[in-house]
Order: structure tokens, then C-alpha cells, then sequence
């Protein structure tokens, strides 16, 4: 049939009338805005006030020009890295993505000719022709030919759809895509030839409407909303904390006698309680968090590229961490993504798994009955053309090593698969005689058959039908798909007597590494749910070969059965569910706003436009590599190589991250409480100024940058997948935690309090003035804080065990020790310090070290009352 399809000035005025055929592109957001909107972070908040206040005083004559430049300094190092860093991540996936689209064209007849143009330059009544391994560019209906379709990128199903022309008085639904007469764009042609008219272009088609579901705005993250909650519970802290030293001040000068004179006396004692209070207000926000996040999400994403894990969309990754919940998809995550060739069984019931461990005519029968009745090619160790089930044989052949021993010169005659005999042949020409090899489905062959070939390569009479049946029932069970292959002499594949070779067991097999990753994910308390387009039995056999279903209270449900259940119903069911079966993108939505519902973390994964919905309302959506643009652009992160192990590191890499935060909060919030507690009670104890307020903001700089840096690389641990995941609404700052931060705060109060006001420490340092002596704690408040933060690394009772793991921590913590010697040494007038004898550093160093053993002690009794 001859097609002129449309002229030039046609294709222009269906252009003016029904657009072009690109796709809405969310473009992301720039860097400046990204900046900007990275100070409505709670901490970044927190320290814009303590900003203002600091410019304010600096205005008023009461604050050094660095104090609020420090301060503004440590707000665009926190802000801008994460900020770089996600604008970094989001370029490398436009990036990828444009290089895809460039290659993308169609083959449309214009004019009378056959023409190639870009995807987004067809139109509406294109006539468009489409060959095996096309994508088709938009929606159409064929008017000519027939073709296969793999329309996995839509429904998520595996199996072939059949197109063919609609016959004059035939109706369909657009909307069904098992429909016989519509394509739909992003679907593949796997064999055959047609033509098609397209109907629909760009976002109006099926594939753009799913895309533009990608839109709606995430809920926020677990670690932004505990990050919240810890900001509120910490301004808190430092205005209190900062009003009580305020009141302290003033009322110890009244009951001391010593009230001022007249107003500007009492104007000044307020400007210098209010900006002690102040700097009590800066040390009591860990400057550095919104930094180490920064870090850690860097330094974490540049480790998962190097694991064929590309973080878009920078917090995904930290969520990943905290889920609760996975929805999976089978196809190409737990299983394979191709079918293959699992194990064949000749008629005596003898399996083979390699061809070389069969009978060398029995190899011969293999490679004629399999590699030439077959059509796709080899070609250079590749798989060209065929159907996924000839595909499938092909590799077979190309894996064990015998692509090299197809020879088509003997070929008589080739007859593809004939739906109405369920099989294909090939009749090959040999000395004396023809043969004829037929490859099908096994209830059509096997019944004509009354012989088979043994694994010594004998001809036997096929008597053991039932041991035959038996096994191909146990297969069919374990959702294989089974073919048989036979011969007979001659040309004629309709005679009977056949001559049965082998049955051969065809799966999308489970990836060996995603049983052992599935139970990783499990035994780190994350319920894990396989959703599947395929049928029930199909998926509880790989769900149970995947080690997700057991069958003891496991609960396995169909669309249909979860279409009939209210959403309560189905919460009630949720924990125990394990496998969705013929799922429909409707129902993974479904899923990820019940689980949502009930407060759980969810994440999902997807590779179709059908999944782009689920994977950006769940709270990290994981898209494969393989998948389409749109579920990569709706996903949070993109597993490059589609691997179900790829996620189980995404969520070891985000609970390091976790930990990381953890740690550096035990450690940044012991500095903060402990600096609290020293201003405040050292006036009540007679002794204004115990630290200095540039000395404070040094601590707070050296210590929350160079923290941020230390925590920020520690290695991903195996035993934090044996933990459960935090509760998206537990506090960042658990128990445990805040016991060890008091205690260890308090310990370090008390020993710098012990130097100024407590007679035997005192003495140890001789007879000096009061400018030593706070010399001497500055520098045991440093080294203090420096030697806890081996405690706070971690949680066994050994600070020191598995250092060798991070030498970036060890670098920052000698560095931190040089830095304080520095700073007491050498700082002078402007520190309030002066050089300590080295017997006073030892001093020093004793009383501080001693904080290592007191949390060693923490540690054990904790450990023993199991709190």
C-alpha cells in the first residue's frame, strides 16, 4: 500500500492546530534560588537572627567587625555547598538526558518519501513507519501491518502486545492498552512492520499526561522535619539560656553591692549582659550542621556514582536512610529484566543447565533446533532482532560459546512462529536427507511425539510421558515459560512421530545478588512489597524465590482484590503485605499515600512513565537507569544499573549519612551545653567573663567546621543495616543521646569551673593570676571537647575502635589540638590568653583526657541496663 502522508504546508498548519510533539519540561531551579531558598532552613534561620543582633551591636560599638562577619561566613559556606552540590547532581541527569534525546528520530513519510526526522518534528496525521527496535515517537493507530509492541514503559507488564489494522466496523478503547489497534509513545516494537497514523502528539499523548503527574511538590523530608523539631527545641535552649544569664548578671550585681551609679551605668551592665547573652545564643546553634548535611550529601553522592548511583535530587538520599517501606518492581530490579534459559530436560526427566555437559550429537540437535529455528542473529557476541523468547535461546547459545557453530547454508526453508500451530520449524538439507526441527509450545509437540534422545545421544522410544508432564507442571509452578523441541525426518513439520530432543525452561530469572540484598534490606527493618504487573502465581513464585514471601501470615493481593477494599481496610493489611499482583500505576499511588497515611518513610522504584506518579509522591523514588525520562526525572535518585543491590547501598550510604548527623550533633551540642553552662555559672560564682566572647566564637568556628569535616567522611557500616529505621517522627536527639551529651557537658563544666573557683585543682597550676588560670581552662575546654569527640564517633564501648577507617578524622582531630596550642600560645590580647608552662599543658591534658574514661563508664552502664 502506496502513502503520501502529509505535504509541508500540512505538516505546518497540524502544527499551528494541535502542537508540536515535545514534551513539558520542568526546567530545575537556578543556583541563586536554590540558595535562597536554602535559608528557610531552621538553623540557617536561628543564625540569621543571631546576625542581625551581632550587626546591631557591632553598630553600637559592643561587637569586633569579625564577630558578625564569622557568623554571615558560616551561613554561605552551609548554605552554598548543598546548593552547589544538588545544582552539580541535577546537571549530570540533564546532561544524560540530553544526549538521549538528541539521538531520538522517526521515520515519517512526507510527501510521497520516506524521511527521517526528530522525535519532537511529527504531527498530528503523520503517517509514520515503524520496524522492529523503533520506539514509537507518539500516540497512533496502525493502518497497515503488524507489529509487536513491549509496552513495559506504560503497564509495566513483560509480555508482548499485538497491533494489527482495525477492520472496517471494529471499535477499541484508547484507554486500554491491550487494545490491538492503538500504540502508545515510549512503547518498543519488538518484531514486525507497520505503519501508523498519529492521533495525538506531545503532552496530550498518554506518555506526556503521566509526565505531567510528576509535578506536585514533595512532603518534606524525615531529616528536615527532626532538623525542625531540633531547632525549635535549641533556640529554645539559648534563649532561656540567654535570658537566665541576663538575670544572673544583674541580680548577682545587686545582691554584690556593686549596682551602677546612675543610667548609663545600668544601660552599660545591659549591653554587656545582653551581649554575653547573645554569644550564648550563637554557641548554643551548631553552626556547622547545615554544613557536615551539606558534606555528607556530596560526599555520599560522589560514593554511590562510583556504585552505578546517580543522587538527582540531594535528599533523597538522606531519606533513604530512614525508610520504612519499599515498593518494588520485579522486572529488571529482582529479576533479571530478560528472559533466559534457566535448564533443559531431555525425556527421561535429566536436566541440564550447559550445553557442554551434554552429548556432543545431543549439542548439534541443541544448536539446529534452537540457533537456527530462530529469529534473531548473533552477531559479534550480541543478540540482533527476534522476539524476547528467540532473544532469549540466542544468548543461551552466545553464553556457551556455540553463536559459532549456527550455520544457515543448509537451510532449506524457515517458517516463524505460526500462532495457530503454536510453533516455528526450520527444515535443513543434509547429505542423504532432510530434517525438519520444530520449536514450540510443548502441549502442541509433545503429544506427537514417540521418541527421544537419551544423554548419550541414543534414540528411545518416549514412554515416560507422565515423569515429562509431572516436571513440566513443577516448572510451570515456578513461572517458568517452557518450550519443547523436536525433530522428524523429511520436510514436513505437521507429521507425526516425532523425535522429542528437549523441554527448556525459560524465566526472567531473580538476580542471585538481590536474594541476598532483599534479605539485607529486611533485616534492616524495611518492610520490602514487589509490585508486579504479572499474574498472581507468577508472582508469589519469584516472590518466594526472592525470599519476600514466606506464606506464614504473608499476604499477597491482586488490583482487583485491593480495588474492593476501603483504605482502611488496606492499612490494616499493609504491614503484612508482600507482593501486588497485576498492579495498575493507580494502585502504587494508592499504596505510597496509604503507607504515607499511617506516617511510614516510602520509597519506591520504577523504570515507566506508568510509575512517575508513585516514585514523586513517595519520599525517595528510586528510577532505573533503563527506564524512561519521565520516571527519572520524577525519581529522587536513578539506579544506573537497575540492581535491587544498588538500593540496599542507597539506604546503608543514607543511614551513614544518619549516624554522621548523630554523631555530630552528640559532639557540637556537648561544646554548646558545656559553653552554657560555664558563662552562666562562672558570674554567679564571682568571675564575670569566663570566656571571652571572641574565644567562643573561635570554638564554635574551629570546632564546627572542622567537626563538620571529620564526621562528614566516616565510613558505611554493615551493623547499621541490622538496626531498625527511625520512626519518620522520633526526635534526632534520642535518649541515649541526651545522657551522654549532659553527662559529658557537666564533666567539662565542672573540671573549667575547678580551675578558676575550686582550690585543689586550682593549686595544681601554682601561684598565678586570673589570666593564666583562664588561660589554662580555655585550653582544657578545647582539649576537653577534642578528646570527646572520639566518644561521640562511636557507640561502642572502645572510642578508639575501627579509627583506622577514617584517617580524615584523625588529620581534624590532631589538627584541632594544633589549633588550640596555637591559639593559647600565641593569641595574646586578643584571645584574653597567655602561654602556659609545659607542665600546666599536661595538667590540662590529664583533665581533659578523663572524659574519655567517664563515658567509657557511661557507655557499660548503659549497655548493662539496656537503655
Amino acid at each position: 500500500m502506496k502513502f503520501n502522508g502529509l505535504s509541508s504546508q500540512e505538516v505546518i498548519e497540524s502544527r499551528k492546530k494541535f502542537g508540536n510533539n515535545q514534551l513539558t519540561q520542568i526546567p530545575p531551579d537556578p543556583l541563586w534560588k536554590k540558595i535562597m531558598n536554602g535559608f528557610k532552613d531552621p538553623m540557617i534561620m536561628i543564625l540569621m537572627v543571631a546576625l542581625i543582633i551581632q550587626l546591631v551591636l557591632f553598630f553600637i560599638g559592643q561587637a569586633e567587625w569579625f564577630e558578625p562577619i564569622g557568623i554571615f561566613v558560616a551561613i554561605i559556606i552551609a548554605n552554598g555547598v548543598a546548593s552547589v552540590s544538588e545544582s552539580k547532581q541535577e546537571g549530570k541527569a540533564i546532561a544524560l538526558k540530553a544526549e538521549e534525546e538528541a539521538m531520538e528520530s522517526a521515520k515519517v513519510i512526507r510527501s510521497g518519501d520516506l524521511t527521517e526526522v526528530h522525535v519532537s518534528q511529527v504531527v498530528v496525521g503523520d503517517i509514520v513507519f515503524l520496524q522492529a527496535g523503533d520506539k514509537v515517537p507518539a500516540d497512533g493507530e496502525v493502518i497497515s501491518g503488524n507489529i509487536k509492541v513491549d509496552q513495559a514503559t506504560l503497564n509495566g507488564e513483560t509480555e508482548e502486545a499485538s497491533k494489527v489494522p482495525m477492520i472496517q466496523g471494529e471499535t477499541y478503547d484508547i484507554k486500554d492498552l491491550l487494545n490491538k489497534h492503538y500504540v502508545y509513545r515510549g512503547t518498543v516494537v519488538c518484531s514486525g512492520e507497520a505503519y501508523i497514523k498519529i492521533k495525538v502528539v506531545g503532552d496530550k499523548t498518554l506518555f506526556g499526561e503521566l509526565a505531567l503527574e510528576v509535578q506536585e511538590d514533595a512532603r518534606e523530608t524525615p531529616l528536615q522535619v527532626k532538623l525542625a523539631k531540633l531547632a525549635q527545641q535549641i533556640s529554645k535552649f539559648g534563649y532561656i539560656g540567654a535570658i537566665c544569664i541576663i538575670a544572673g548578671i544583674l541580680l548577682k550585681t545587686v545582691f554584690s553591692g556593686n549596682t551602677p551609679a546612675d543610667v548609663y551605668g545600668w544601660i552599660r551592665l545591659l549591653i554587656d549582659s545582653i551581649t554575653v547573652a547573645v554569644t550564648i545564643i550563637v554557641c548554643a546553634v551548631p553552626e556547622g550542621l547545615p554544613m557536615l548535611t551539606s558534606i555528607l550529601l556530596s560526599f555520599q553522592s560522589l560514593r554511590m556514582a562510583k556504585d552505578n548511583v546517580l543522587v538527582r535530587k540531594i535528599n533523597g538520599l538522606e531519606t533513604a536512610g530512614s525508610l520504612s517501606i519499599l515498593f518494588s518492581d520485579k522486572t529488571g530490579t529482582i529479576t533479571e529484566g530478560k528472559l533466559s534459559v534457566v535448564e533443559m530436560a531431555i525425556g527421561n526427566g535429566k536436566t541440564f543447565s550447559k550445553i557442554s555437559d551434554m552429548n556432543k550429537i545431543f549439542q548439534d540437535d541443541i544448536v539446529a533446533g534452537i540457533g537456527i529455528n530462530n529469529s534473531s542473529e548473533a552477531s559479534m557476541g550480541r543478540v540482533i532482532g527476534g522476539n524476547s523468547t528467540d532473544r532469549a535461546l540466542m544468548s543461551f547459545l552466545i553464553n556457551n560459546g556455540k553463536a559459532d557453530h549456527i550455520n544457515h547454508e543448509n537451510v532449506l526453508q524457515f517458517n516463524s512462529f505460526d500462532s495457530q500451530k503454536k510453533y516455528s520449524s526450520v527444515v535443513l538439507k543434509y547429505a542423504d536427507k532432510n530434517i525438519t526441527y520444530i520449536k514450540g509450545a510443548p502441549e502442541k509437540i509433545i503429544e506427537r511425539c514417540k521418541y527421544y534422545i537419551d544423554e548419550y545421544g541414543a534414540v528411545q522410544p518416549l514412554s515416560e510421558i507422565t515423569l515429562l508432564k509431572n516436571y513440566m507442571d513443577r516448572q510451570a509452578k515456578r513461572s517458568m515459560r517452557l518450550l519443547a523441541v523436536a525433530k522428524v525426518n523429511g520436510s514436513d513439520d505437521t507429521a507425526p512421530n516425532l523425535t522429542f530432543i528437549c523441554v527448556i525452561s525459560i524465566r526472567d530469572d531473580v538476580r542471585k545478588e538481590a536474594i541476598t540484598s532483599i534479605q539485607e534490606v529486611k533485616n534492616a527493618g524495611v518492610q520490602v512489597v514487589m509490585v508486579t504487573g504479572d499474574r498472581k502465581e507468577t508472582a508469589i513464585a519469584i516472590a518466594k524465590e526472592a525470599g519476600l514471601y514466606t506464606g506464614k501470615d504473608d499476604v499477597v493481593l491482586t488490583s482487583a482484590e485491593m480495588a474492593e477494599m476501603s483504605d482502611e481496610e488496606l492499612k490494616m493489611l499493609l504491614p503484612n503485605l508482600r507482593v501486588v499482583a497485576r498492579a495498575l500505576p493507580s494502585d502504587k499511588s494508592r499504596l505510597v499515600r496509604i503507607a504515607q497515611e499511617l506516617n511510614l518513610v516510602v520509597g519506591m522504584t520504577g523504570d515507566g512513565v506508568n510509575d512517575s506518579p508513585a516514585l514523586k509522591k513517595a519520599d525517595v523514588g528510586f528510577a532505573m537507569g533503563s527506564g524512561t525520562e519521565v520516571a527519572k526525572e520524577a525519581g529522587d535518585i536513578t539506579v544506573l544499573d537497575d540492581n535491587f543491590s544498588s538500593l540496599e547501598k542507597a539506604i546503608l550510604y543514607g543511614r551513614t549519612m544518619f549516624k554522621s548527623i548523630r554523631k555530630f550533633l552528640i559532639f557540637q551540642l556537648t561544646v554548646n551545653v558545656a559553653a552554657v553552662l560555664t558563662c552562666f555559672i562562672g558570674p554567679l560564682l564571682g568571675e564575670n567573663v569566663v570566656l571571652t566572647v571572641i574565644q567562643l566564637l573561635l570554638i564554635n568556628l574551629a570546632m564546627d567546621t572542622l567537626a563538620a569535616i571529620a564526621y562528614g567522611t566516616e565510613p558505611s557500616l554493615k551493623e547499621y543495616m541490622r538496626e531498625k529505621p527511625i520512626p519518620r517522627s522520633a526526635n534526632i536527639i534520642s535518649k541515649k543521646m541526651f545522657t551522654q551529651i549532659l553527662i559529658n557537658a557537666f564533666y567539662i563544666t565542672f573540671i573549667c569551673l575547678s580551675i578558676l573557683f575550686y582550690p585543689p585543682v586550682k593549686e595544681l597550676f601554682g601561684d598565678v593570676d586570673i589570666t593564666y588560670l583562664k588561660s589554662a581552662l580555655f585550653a582544657t575546654f578545647m582539649m576537653a571537647i577534642t578528646f570527646n569527640g572520639f566518644n561521640a564517633r562511636t557507640e561502642h564501648i572502645n572510642p578508639f575502635e575501627g579509627l583506622g577507617r577514617n584517617f580524615t578524622f584523625l588529620v581534624v582531630m590532631c589538627s584541632i589540638f594544633a589549633v588550640q596550642f596555637i591559639f593559647v600560645t600565641f593569641g595574646g590580647e586578643v584571645l584574653s590568653v597567655e602561654s602556659l608552662s609545659a607542665q600546666s599543658w599536661m595538667i590540662c591534658l590529664i583533665l581533659a583526657f578523663l572524659i574519655i574514661p567517664i563515658d567509657m563508664i557511661r557507655k557499660t552502664v548503659t549497655k548493662l541496663c539496656n537503655f
